[in-house]
This record gives C-alpha cells, sequence and structure tokens, in this order.
C-alpha cells in the first residue's frame, strides 16, 4: 500500500487546527489569571466553565480511542456481540450517579482535586499512597489510546505507528502544558464536534458496501460468523453484572471527572453538565455499533483484505480502522481517521492533566513543600507533565500489554479507591486506620483474583472459577466484591479503632496517625487553611480567630 499522501495532509491540518485552539485556550487562561490563582486556573480553568463547554470536554473525555474502537471491536467479536457492550450505558449510569451523589459534597468544600477529601479524611500520607492507582490509570491510558492511534494510522495512511505516537503526544503535551484545563476544554469541543460529524459520515458507506449483507438481517440469523447482537449465557450473568457494576462505578473515582465538576461555575451547572454527558456517551457508541455490526456482516474474501478475517488474524482490535480502509472510500476513511485522532486527543489531554494536577496539588504542595507558591506549584505541574507524558510515550510502543495494564489499574481504582471516595464524603467516622486496612485488603484481593491478559493465574479460585482453554476464569463477580469488602473493612476497621482507643484498651501511644490524640496543629497547615478558606465563599464571612479555634481543636 502507497503512502496516502491527501490523507496525510488532512491529519497535518486537524493537527495545527487542535494545537491552534489549544494555544489560544492558553492565552484565555493567562487573561484569567487576574482574578483566580494561577493553580486553579490550571486545574480547575478559574471554576466558570460554560455548560456548553463542560458538556463537550466532559464527554470527550470518555469517548476517546478506547471506547469508540472497543465498541466495535465487541461488537464485531462472534463470542461477545451488542450484548456485550457495556460501555455505552456504562458511562451514562457513571454520571448519572456521579450527578445525583457526588457533585454536591465535591463542590460544597470547593475541592481542587479528587485527592482534597482523601487527604483530609484520612491523612496526607495515606493520600498519598491512594494517589497511586489512578498515577498509573492515567500513565497506562495516555499509552494505551497513544497505541492505538500508532496502529490506525498505519492501517490508513501506510505511516508508521512511531512517527503519529511521538507527534500526537508532543501536541497533546505543548497544549495542556500552557493552557491547563482551558486548553483541555476548547480543544475537546473541536475534538468532539470532529468525532460526531466524521463517524456518522463512515456509517452509511460501511453499511451499504457491497460485500456486507443488511446488518438487520445479520443480526439474528447465522451469516458469516453469527448474529452480532450476541447473547449471555445464563452462567456468564454474575460476569456481565460484575462488569456493569465495574464500568458504571469505576468511572466515578478518576480525578478527569472531577476536575470538570470542580470548574463549572456552580452545583447546578455541574450536575446538568453530568446528565447530559451521560446522554451524549450513549449516543456517541451508535457509530462504532453500526461499524461492528457491519464488520460482522462482511464477506471479507470480496474486499481486497481478503482470507483469513480479521478475527481469524487476531486483529479484531483494529476492526474499526478495517472498516474505514476496505469498506469505506479512501476520502471517506481518512475522515475517519480524524474522528479516531480526535477521540484519542481528547482523552490522552485528559488523563495527562489528571496526573500532573494531583501530584503537583496534593504530593508537592501538600507533602513535600507546604510553603511552595503559586507559581512553584504550576511549574512543578507543567514539569510532572512533561515527565509523565514521555513516560506515557515510551510505553506506548508495547501497545496490548499496555492497555493490559491500563485495565487492570483501573479496576484497582475501582476496588481500592471508589470505596475510599464513598468513605471520606459520606460516612464521616472513618479514619486513618480504616483506610490502610481497606486499602491492603482491597489491593491484595483483586491481585489474587488473577488476570488472565497478563497472564497472571487466579490464587484465588471463587465459586465459579471454570477452566477454558487452559486459561481459568472468574465467573463469580469478585471485582464488585472486592470492592465491597474493601469498602466493609474500612468502615469496621475505623470503628473497632475509634473503640480500642477511646476505651483505652489500647495505649494511646500507639495511636501513630494521631487520629485519637490530641496534637497541637501544624502552623503551616494553619496558614494553608486560612488561604483557601479567604477565597471560599462559605468560609470568608467566619472571623480569622473563629478559623483558628476550629482548626486548633481538630
Amino acid at each position: 500500500m502507497a503512502l496516502n499522501v491527501p490523507g496525510l495532509i488532512a491529519v497535518i491540518i486537524f493537527y495545527a487546527m487542535t494545537l491552534a485552539t489549544g494555544l489560544w485556550a492558553a492565552w484565555k487562561a493567562k487573561k484569567n489569571e487576574r482574578n483566580n490563582t494561577e493553580t486553579e486556573v490550571a486545574i480547575v480553568g478559574g471554576r466558570n466553565l460554560n455548560l456548553f463547554v463542560g458538556l463537550f470536554t466532559t464527554t470527550a473525555t470518555w469517548v476517546g480511542g478506547a471506547y469508540i474502537n472497543g465498541t466495535a471491536e465487541i461488537v464485531y467479536l462472534p463470542s461477545r456481540g451488542l450484548a456485550w457492550v457495556h460501555a455505552p450505558l456504562g458511562f451514562a449510569a457513571t454520571f448519572i450517579i456521579g450527578a445525583l451523589f457526588f457533585v454536591k459534597p465535591m463542590r460544597s468544600k470547593n475541592y481542587v482535586t479528587m485527592m482534597d477529601p482523601l487527604q483530609e479524611a484520612f491523612g496526607g500520607m495515606m493520600g498519598s499512597f491512594l494517589f497511586i492507582p489512578p498515577l498509573l490509570g492515567d500513565i497506562f491510558w495516555f499509552a494505551s489510546i497513544l497505541a492505538s492511534l500508532g496502529a490506525t494510522v498505519s492501517v490508513i495512511l501506510d505511516v508508521k505507528g512511531l512517527l503519529s505516537i511521538i507527534i500526537s503526544a508532543c501536541t497533546v503535551i505543548l497544549y495542556t502544558l500552557l493552557g491547563g484545563l482551558y486548553s483541555v476544554a476548547y480543544t475537546d469541543v473541536i475534538q468532539l464536534l470532529f468525532m460526531i460529524v466524521s463517524l456518522w459520515i463512515c456509517v452509511p458507506f460501511a453499511l451499504l458496501n457491497s460485500a456486507s449483507e443488511n446488518i438487520a438481517y445479520t443480526a439474528v440469523h447465522e451469516v458469516f460468523q453469527g448474529p452480532w447482537l450476541g447473547n449471555i449465557q445464563s452462567k456468564y450473568i454474575a460476569r456481565w453484572l460484575d462488569d456493569f457494576a465495574y464500568m458504571s462505578l469505576g468511572g466515578i473515582a478518576w480525578q478527569t471527572y472531577f476536575q470538570r465538576v470542580l470548574a463549572s461555575s456552580s452545583s447546578k451547572q455541574a450536575m446538568k453538565t453530568s446528565y447530559l454527558s451521560g446522554i451524549l456517551c450513549a449516543i456517541m457508541g451508535v457509530p462504532s455499533i453500526l461499524i461492528g455490526a457491519a464488520a460482522a456482516s462482511t464477506d471479507w474474501n470480496q474486499t481486497s483484505y481478503g482470507l483469513p478475517t480479521p478475527n481469524e488474524r487476531n486483529e479484531s482490535s483494529m476492526i474499526l480502522p478495517l472498516v474505514l480502509q476496505y469498506l469505506c472510500p479512501t476520502y471517506i476513511s481518512v475522515v475517519g481517521l480524524g474522528a479516531i485522532a480526535a477521540a484519542v486527543m481528547s482523552s490522552a489531554d485528559s488523563s495527562l492533566l489528571s496526573a500532573s494536577s494531583m501530584f503537583a496539588y496534593n504530593i508537592y504542595k501538600k507533602m513535600i513543600r507546604k510553603r511552595a507558591s503559586e507559581r512553584e506549584v504550576l511549574w512543578v505541574m507543567r514539569l510532572s507533565m512533561v515527565v509523565l507524558g514521555s513516560a506515557g510515550t515510551g510505553l506506548a510502543f508495547l501497545s496490548n500489554s499496555v492497555y493490559d495494564l491500563w485495565f487492570l489499574s483501573g479496576e484497582l481504582v475501582y476496588a481500592v479507591l471508589f470505596p475510599q471516595l464513598c468513605c471520606a464524603l459520606f460516612v464521616p467516622s472513618t479514619n486513618t486506620y480504616g483506610s490502610v486496612a481497606g486499602f491492603f485488603l482491597g489491593f491484595g484481593l483483586r491481585l489474587l483474583g488473577g488476570e488472565n491478559s497478563l497472564k497472571i493465574p487466579p490464587t484465588l479460585h471463587y465459586p465459579g472459577c471454570i477452566l477454558v482453554d487452559d486459561v481459568y476464569v472468574q465467573l463469580f463477580p469478585f471485582k464488585t466484591f472486592t470492592m465491597l469488602v474493601s469498602l466493609i473493612t474500612i468502615i469496621v476497621t475505623s470503628h473497632l479503632a475509634r473503640f480500642l482507643f477511646m476505651k483505652k484498651i489500647l495505649p494511646i501511644e500507639w495511636d501513630v496517625r494521631n487520629v485519637f490524640r490530641k496534637v497541637p496543629p501544624d502552623p503551616s497547615e494553619l496558614e494553608h487553611e486560612l488561604q483557601v478558606s479567604l477565597r471560599t465563599p462559605e468560609v470568608t464571612d467566619s472571623p480569622r480567630d473563629e478559623i483558628y479555634q476550629h482548626f486548633s481543636q481538630k
């Protein structure tokens, strides 16, 4: 296949538009620094994102390369089908649950990142441990979506994936570094619009190709590789529910979500943004579903791709770009490539900003240098973007193994971090000792459950664990079970520790984290809390001496 020069030019134009939008947003962010601190402008956009921009940036963050490629792949796979597509409805549930239960508690205290309530409830040291799963998740997510873009470019443009990965990473790092959330949000608007238009343009060509049967007929009839609607056997129902719960609840405890919530101009607007994003996320899955159905309904021998089929060649993960390349005209496949590039960049910039925000604000400013200036924190944030972005770019060349690592880290966020966040926001009686116990028990249980994609056999065989093709498959909903065990452990251990120390069954000297014994407040922490309170409307009405008294009693 020869180099697709028109396609290459089109992609370059798209990247130039994205970069220009990001630089313009960086200039807008600079203007907004007059009324807000530099850190808050970079992390939460000065808390003044309007509904339109908030809706588009939230949706674009979730509708990434893994979403549109993965949905098409699952529909295409003979062993799966539409019945096993969780993402559209799962993401919709994520945003609805987030709006109902999590928006107001996070907004009420003017938090800057998702880690703030965790550090407030369980202490800075424990908060640092809890930072590890989302950090790994963001880095592996950044790497995996860049890898998917590289593979797609190599299929459609016949350009080495290495080049596209490096150019994409440099573009994302540059505009995110300069403009923070403003650049990410406004480029997301362009990218999501491009995705919507591009994917829907490609769908009719894929469905009407002469090599494809009518998808309404192949949905329920045995054609080529079986009905693409799929089915859920009774023995897999618990596994299906486990995956759906993971997709719905596991997406909440991510900084990428709360960054948009905290950047909205009000709680009411944040809730509207969350509800509407859920609806739009579900709608954005439709083009990928139709493309996957077209692939399952295609006689590949009638195309230049030939036989064996993508499934037989183990290229199912590339089914969306393969459909664009072999079932659509060249100029349409280029348009589809633009949609994939837009999806990748809209998620990559968000993951990069998420990890660097939490590191600079929650680790560096709150743990390493509590007296760091706003400018210093901002530069640490920018430096961490370069370091984390470079690490993710390097990992992108590992391709499938990186995607598997991201999936495992996402499960750790669900099993370990989600229950911690729930306790920090809704169970104020929990403490550091419960947090530590819940963290290590949840982490251990998840690893003992095994991970087939990384060739980690299960050490703990749950009920219904079966051997399929020499690989153990857990049919028990062990991800949700692990999350619930972690949640219960945090609550029970917290109350047990309180009982033991308050009843003096354990000597108060053993309270190494100073949860129950009174210690003089750290002056630097008092100063930090005062600075925060003085720019928080809910607290500024209180006299300064009352604020001192409040924190000295902690």
